[in-house]
């Protein structure tokens, strides 16, 4: 009988764990579609100092539903270089003020309505087409789903309470809060989610399993392990992305150590509260939660670049993230002066091809190398190309409408191309990355002499991009004519490693889907020259 008890403790609990880990995760996403794809453009946008960069971390939390994710999205950006560090260390602390506010939800207490409230949300889902209502579903399923799992959770750790090993471990982390902190993080980083460590505390705290004095303890230890999903994001990222996960490492366990040192009166303090507002259990736990995380911000906010500094002592090295943001572009010169606004926008159309450059370098180390940071690096460019695509069209269109003569406006053209045929560069190489993995996943042999051509018309395809390039910052109409030859050699080179792949296919030493592989790299690289022969052939115009 007591192996049933156990069995079905178990099943209850794992299951409702399952569930309310779905719950949260459908919730989320819902959310995040109801909102628009926005949250990059709000961290990006809204983060020019660590204040706002905290309001911006809580906003992006509630609609994701994850501290993690906010900081992994957020380690990200800080990798693509489009965030700086101190902007990363008010992103992290608004993220883990943000996750309080499921805590806080958890505490409404609304799970004897959990089945209903799911039945509804499947409703909106499975009857109605309209997107708003359908995203509108997946937010209503999702928190019925995470208050069922909370009650099946519930349920099945009642039989602790007969548990004297259970009794045991709660009387110690009463007389011991660091093992309490160490118990709340080992179980975080094994969950992978706070939201759902804080829940099942709520729960062991409503049912009388634990007190204040042990549940405090596991509450601070949640907050520490939380920050695991940020330092596996980071594993292989820039020194930069590596700092921003250790900043949210040290931001929790600076928090938890002035917090242990005031456990009695933070104690107190909750229980005041508890006994003042008529708080249940639940709220009690995330009215704790939501103190501890917003006094954390309040108490570490001044010093922010004091944690920039220990992070950069504690992670050495050279810091090679490049600013993606566009640099050049300023809308005043639209008005008092085009011609400089177009010379602008000019550098900036220059600095886009400088990254179409560097990411096909990237994709050429990638296929040599098989290296992840590689393919990595190599995305983060395509991105900032987008972005500066996005930046220096919208530019170039405001620019558009002022008063330009007849030679400026020629250049205008021939910026917009060019912007068009780097950004096409930047997609072509992001496929042969796709193609690599594609190799890679499917452990697809490419032969020696095979790999040996396609360095050969990699390196002749970056000299013609770089030359082209050249030709446009110069106005250079001899370098110009020089890649329009370079990419007449480039088309050769293209049909005669074709003709050479489909010998080794006869041959047998060549696999149907390596043939694959390869001739698409190539195909790619082929379109990579049209496009710098574009750029060379706007600088030559009519001469052409």
């Amino acid at each position: 009988m007591v192996e049933l008890n156990i069995q079905q403790m178990l099943f209850e609990f794992l299951g409702g764990l399952g569930i309310f880990l779905y719950g949260i995760k459908f919730m989320g996403d819902g959310l995040q579609k109801s909102a628009g794809d926005k949250l990059r453009d709000i961290l990006d946008k809204f983060t020019t100092n660590p204040v706002m960069g905290v309001l911006a971390g809580i906003i992006v939390t509630i609609l994701i539903q994850s501290s993690s994710a906010t900081t992994v999205i957020t380690v990200g950006l800080v990798s693509a270089g489009f965030m700086t560090l101190r902007q990363a260390i008010g992103v992290i602390m608004g993220a883990n003020i943000g996750t309080t506010v499921t805590a806080f939800i958890i505490g409404i207490d609304v799970g004897e309505y959990a089945l209903p409230i799911i039945a509804l949300g499947s409703i909106m889902l499975f009857f109605f087409k309209n997107k708003k209502v359908h995203n509108a579903g997946q937010i209503v399923f999702g928190f019925g789903a995470l208050f069922y799992g909370l009650e099946l959770m519930s349920g099945g750790m009642k039989p602790l309470r007969g548990l004297e090993a259970f009794h045991d471990l709660t009387v110690n982390m009463s007389s011991n809060p660091i093992l309490g902190v160490v118990v709340g993080t080992l179980f975080t980083v094994i969950v992978q989610s706070s939201s759902a460590t804080i829940g099942i505390l709520q729960g062991l705290f409503s049912e009388n399993l634990i007190n204040l004095d042990a549940a405090l303890p596991v509450l601070f230890g949640d907050n520490i392990g939380t920050t695991i999903t940020a330092v596996l994001a980071a594993i292989g990222a820039s020194v930069a992305a590596r700092r921003a996960a250790a900043v949210h490492v040290l931001f929790n366990l600076i928090g938890t150590t002035i917090f242990l040192i005031l456990l009695h009166p933070f104690n107190l303090l909750i229980s005041a509260l508890q006994d003042k507002l008529s708080l249940n259990p639940e709220m009690t736990i995330a009215f704790a939660h939501g103190i501890f995380n917003a006094s954390n911000t309040l108490i570490q906010l001044p010093f922010v670049a004091a944690l920039a500094f220990i992070v950069t002592k504690l992670i050495p090295g050279e810091d090679s993230v490049v600013d993606y943001k566009a640099k050049h572009l300023d809308p005043v010169f639209i008005e008092q002066s085009p011609s400089i606004a177009l010379g602008q926008a000019k550098e900036e159309v220059l600095r886009m091809g400088s990254f179409a450059v560097k990411g096909l370098e990237e994709t050429n180390l990638f296929l040599k190398t098989k290296l992840k940071k590689h393919s990595d690096s190599t995305y983060q460019l395509e991105e900032a190309i987008n972005n500066l695509d996005r930046k220096i069209t919208d530019y170039l269109i405001n620019l558009s409408t002022s008063s330009l003569s007849e030679n400026e406006s020629e250049e205008h053209t021939v910026l917009m191309d060019t912007v068009r045929d780097i950004e096409r560069i930047g997609d072509h190489f992001e496929n042969i990355i796709e193609l690599i993995e594609y190799q890679q996943a499917n452990k697809v042999k490419i032969t020696e002499s095979a790999m040996n051509d396609l360095e050969d018309m990699f390196a002749l395809t970056i000299s013609t991009v770089k030359e082209s390039l050249e030709s446009l910052d110069h106005n250079d109409k001899e370098a110009a004519r020089h890649v329009v030859k370079k990419e007449e050699e480039i088309d050769k080179m293209e049909r005669k490693l074709r003709k050479q792949h489909i010998i080794r296919m006869n041959e047998g030493t060549c696999t149907g889907q390596a043939g694959i592989v390869y001739v698409d790299i190539i195909s790619n690289l082929e379109r990579i020259g049209d496009h710098a022969v574009n750029i060379a052939e706007a600088v030559l115009g009519e001469d052409n």
